[in-house]
């Protein structure tokens, strides 16, 4: 009687056949790669948020790679989409207060003082985290200063007015003050006001800090005499010989009330030191606290920034670019932000 099954040594060399042999490895390989693929997809960060998280691009340097470093981070460690919306100082504070933002990495407080104050007594903003102590100045080259030796304080300004001529005004001097629409401009045009410098000289407000910046470093380069606002930690003032101008001793109240768009009576005072901090939405906070925690830890030695200023103007860096490089070379200071499984996701990403 014959049989529909096969012998036993037939079976054994159908098993040892080489078409055999490569359909039982590819099954095998296809077996691993579905469990290693189900692996990972149970290692992948799940983001807290279903939709991207909204941070305030805000255009000067160290907050635009600060904000890169934190956007990173989130994407690779956590799992998030991110967005930059690019505003200013003041409306990026009422953005964060409505929820049309969700991160302000850099809050730089003595700038917004009676702003940020209203905006957290609303109790729909957080402030979360320190980042560094900054710092800002009447500055003059030091070129200048030589050539000047009389001219110590913002005060003296009017006795120099023919020294810092305004093309547009010859007979005025130019002061360059804070780009149009950031917080520093309200500080530095009362400052201006109180120290009654609108006969002798023009507060010039450039539209962006970059048409600051560049205006500034090209008459630096011709070693033209300049007298301006700046803060730092920056690029350009680690860059420069400058000198600072001295200003009137530090009065709290003063300098609260130059910080108010409607000061009545401005008076002069100098700048403080300067708390730079992270602030969130609240309504953000409480529906992603794992990124809220992470960003409230976000904390840079304020050498390191300076550091990390100069090697964005040595490079020539986007922010992008000096996010990365910050990542890898500085392991030690953005893994104490972070839980290690995040740390460990975002050194692999690198």
């Amino acid at each position: 009687m014959s049989s529909y099954f096969p012998r036993a040594g037939a079976e054994s060399r159908s098993h040892r056949s080489p078409l055999f042999q490569r359909s039982l490895l590819a099954s095998v390989v296809l077996g691993l790669s579905a469990a290693s693929g189900l692996a990972q997809a149970a290692d992948a960060p799940a983001c807290e948020l279903d939709r991207s998280v909204r941070f305030g691009g805000m255009n000067w340097e160290s907050n635009l790679v600060l904000t890169e470093v934190e956007r990173f981070i989130a994407d690779k460690g956590y799992g998030c989409k991110t967005e930059v919306v690019s505003v200013e100082t003041l409306p990026a504070l009422a953005a964060l207060e409505r929820g049309d933002l969700d991160v302000n990495s850099e809050i730089w407080l003595n700038s917004t003082f009676e702003p940020w104050q209203k905006a957290e007594a609303s109790g729909r903003v957080k402030r979360i985290g320190d980042i560094y102590m900054g710092g800002e100045a009447w500055f003059i080259p030091r070129y200048t200063a030589e050539r000047l030796p009389e001219l110590k304080s913002a005060q003296d300004l009017p006795k120099f007015k023919d020294e810092f001529k305004d093309p547009e005004e010859p007979g005025k001097g130019r002061f360059y003050g804070c780009p149009a629409g950031w917080g520093c401009e309200v500080v530095s045009g009362n400052l201006f006001n109180a120290l009654k410098l609108g006969d002798t000289f023009t507060l010039f407000s450039p539209g962006t800090g970059a048409t600051q910046k560049a205006a500034l470093t090209s008459a630096y380069q011709r070693k033209e005499n300049i007298v301006f606002y700046y803060w730092y930690p920056t690029p350009l003032v680690g860059s420069m010989d400058l000198v600072k101008l001295e200003l009137p001793a530090y009065d709290k109240d003063k300098h609260a009330c130059l910080t108010d768009p409607n000061c009545a009576d401005p008076q002069a005072t100098a700048y403080p030191d300067n708390p730079v901090f992270t602030a969130v939405n609240t309504d953000f906070s409480e529906k992603a606290p794992k990124l809220t925690a992470f960003l409230a830890k976000v904390s840079v030695p304020l050498e390191l920034m300076n550091q990390t200023m100069a090697h964005m103007e040595k490079t020539e860096g986007e922010p992008e670019d000096v996010a990365q490089w910050f990542l890898k070379e500085h392991g030690d200071v953005w893994t104490q932000w972070v839980p290690a499984d995040v740390a460990e996701r975002v050194k692999t990403a690198l």
